[in-house]
């Protein structure tokens, strides 16, 4: 088939499959869920229909690793695409089962909310392999939307629909600014496709600065909401505190690598040859992020809200990688915030999934409550412990080997001043992260509070997350390997 112009499209159905088993699998746990009644089947249907969903996902993904073709020149898929379609699905997967416990006591319409875990998996797989600006666009407003509705399902919480409804409002807001911003861009290049858009600015010949300029800034400031990036960031403690624990995770991991993921596409794509007009804007906002993320989480007293915190500080390390990108180091610096990235989400999945598993034992999520959880319970102390640590960059954990990555792929960008900041937030990271493990380690339990255990799936989760912790931080050269053949694109 071809298009209008008389190219020819590639209409193999076959490169989407991961992207249509989720899209199915989660209409029919949405399905089964209503009619369950009728259909006369258990409860665990729902939460087996999506990670059976997921797994064939998981396999049809790792099968299509080699692939480099693009689907009616709206979707890539190529080695970018495999690793972050692996990445999302595999979010999803710990995700469900390493909490699946509190979404049956504590979230209301289970069986939408595993629907809505999967239809936002799809957008941000969509966001990864978009090649076209609408295209993308659309990848990005599934993912928003399942996201505003899943954060309101928290049951008995009043914190949760406010929370969604902030999210919502000023999501509303951002999506707008960005698709005004696609709009100038559009209107300066005549284009949509990637490439089309990367050969006109190389070009230099638009004579629209102003216009070109208007579209950059605000293309970053929907992209910042979406990156909580300062001064964007300001719906993230509040619907990471009240949103369930789970969809804080999602939020925590998946959204925000769906985000760099279209970062690295656009500034190290189409925008590239424009990077002196964005860099010292991105610049900035690595700065301002690093700083306030990581000095506003000192004064936190909800483990939520620190969290919320470090994974904005997080952002600001990221983000100097994407400035990097446009210093000519585009493969380095992608190699490096994909390895980083990783080491994050496996981190920050460790430690949310080991939060949700006390906060089911004891309903608390105030830093205080954990006093004394080293002897209550010795195990999910340890596992809390290692990932505050490897989140802070301490040796022998893998976020002290990305780190180092990241930093210097961006020192050798030339980017000297942006690691020193990056450096002193990071020592100052250490000092909130100390203070939770202070108070597991250095308090007394509660009163009557006895020794508990995990459930068996808490236990498999956690114990996976960490082995992964600590492998990867002692050899990352699996890890190395995977994000530099993703990156070998660019």
């Amino acid at each position: 088939m071809t298009d209008i112009f008389g190219q020819t499209l590639n209409l193999n159905y076959g490169l989407l499959l991961p992207e249509i088993v989720l899209l199915l699998s989660s209409m029919l746990v949405i399905g089964v869920d209503a009619f369950k009644r009728q259909l006369k089947v258990s409860g665990n249907v729902p939460v087996g229909l999506a990670l059976s969903g997921l797994l064939v996902a998981l396999a049809l993904s790792i099968l299509q690793v080699n692939v480099d073709e693009d689907f009616a020149r709206l979707v890539q898929i190529d080695s970018f695409t495999s690793f972050f379609r692996i990445l999302f699905i595999a979010i999803t997967l710990v995700i469900i089962v390493g909490s699946h416990e509190y979404i049956e006591k504590s979230v209301s319409h289970v069986g939408e909310f595993y629907g809505l875990l999967l239809l936002a998996t799809v957008g941000a797989m969509l966001m990864a392999s978009a090649r076209e600006l609408l295209t993308a666009y659309l990848a990005i407003e599934l993912l928003s939307f399942s996201l505003y509705i899943a954060v309101s399902l928290a049951r008995s919480d009043q914190r949760s629909g406010e929370a969604s409804l902030k999210y919502v409002l000023l999501g509303g807001v951002a999506s707008a600014s960005l698709l005004y911003g696609l709009s100038m861009i559009y209107g300066v290049t005549g284009a949509t496709q990637y490439h089309e858009i990367s050969a006109v600015l190389s070009a230099g010949d638009t004579g629209l600065t102003t216009p070109l300029l208007l579209g950059l800034v605000l293309i970053i400031v929907g992209l910042g909401f979406k990156a909580s990036a300062v001064p964007f960031h300001m719906w993230t403690p509040d619907a990471y505190e009240g949103a369930p624990i789970p969809v804080t995770a999602f939020l925590s991991a998946t959204s925000k690598a769906a985000t760099i993921a279209l970062l690295l596409r656009w500034f190290g794509g189409p925008l590239l040859p424009i990077a002196s007009d964005w860099q010292f804007i991105l610049s900035g906002l690595a700065v301002a992020t690093m700083v306030v993320g990581n000095l506003v989480a000192l004064q936190q007293v909800n483990i939520k809200r620190l969290l919320a915190y470090s994974s904005i500080g997080q952002m600001g390390y990221m983000l100097m990688a994407i400035v990097a990108v446009g210093s000519g180091y585009a493969s380095d610096a992608t190699s490096a915030v994909l390895v980083h990235l990783a080491g994050y989400i496996i981190t920050n999945l460790l430690v949310f999934i080991s939060v949700t598993h006390f906060f089911n034992q004891t309903g608390q999520e105030e830093i205080n409550s954990f006093k004394g959880l080293a002897q209550s319970n010795p195990y999910l102390a340890l596992m809390i412990t290692a990932g505050l640590f490897s989140l802070a960059g301490m040796p022998l954990l893998v976020g002290f080997f990305t780190k180092f990555i990241l930093f210097q792929a961006v020192v050798s960008a030339g980017h000297l001043g942006l690691v020193t900041i990056a450096v002193v937030a990071s020592t100052v990271s250490l000092y909130y992260y100390l203070m939770v493990i202070r108070q597991m380690y250095l308090y007394e339990p509660e009163d009557g509070t006895e020794q508990w255990k995990l459930s068996l799936t808490g236990y498999l989760t956690t114990l996976t997350l960490f082995v992964s912790l600590v492998v990867f931080g002692l050899w990352g050269t699996p890890l190395y390997a995977a994000a530099d053949a993703a990156a070998s694109m660019f």
